[in-house]
């Protein structure tokens, strides 16, 4: 089980303003686009709905690189939402943090890695659901 290092988001973030450019921009062909510019888009707010209830971890481990998350990651999570079948989430695991898929089987719930090689944990009286990963930020 990896760990994850947890860094509070500030109440009073620093707005990052970035220019959103209103196209879509294919990942397959190339496509002509108009480039229609629209008001700044703070990044921060946009990836955060509940500023109070959210957190971003860093993520240390390789477990769900399968779901497009990889070492190293920045994760924002949500606390006030709730965990459904399917949500990424934040796990206590006999105390420790772990991040991991929410699953059913039948009428158990399960922790499952998106990689090879990591056992899946049963959520029982062991476990907490800490936080639903609702964003992910990295850098190339």
């Amino acid at each position: 089980m990896h760990a994850l290092r947890l860094h509070t988001v500030p109440i009073a973030m620093v707005p990052l303003e970035a220019r959103l450019l209103l196209c879509s921009t294919p990942a397959g062909f190339p496509s002509p686009a108009a480039d229609d510019l629209d008001e700044p888009i703070d990044l921060g707010q946009w990836l955060i709905e509940h500023p109070a209830a959210s957190y971003v971890m860093r993520v240390d481990g390789c477990s769900m690189t399968g779901a497009g998350i990889g070492d190293g990651d920045l994760i924002v999570v949500n606390r006030a939402k709730k965990a459904r079948a399917g949500h990424i989430v934040v796990a206590l695991v006999h105390g420790d943090r772990t991040l991991k898929r929410l699953k059913r089987a039948g009428d158990r719930l399960w922790l499952i890695a998106e990689a090879e090689g990591y056992e899946a944990i049963i959520v029982d009286e062991n476990v907490e659901i800490w936080g639903v990963v609702v964003g992910l930020a990295r850098r190339y």
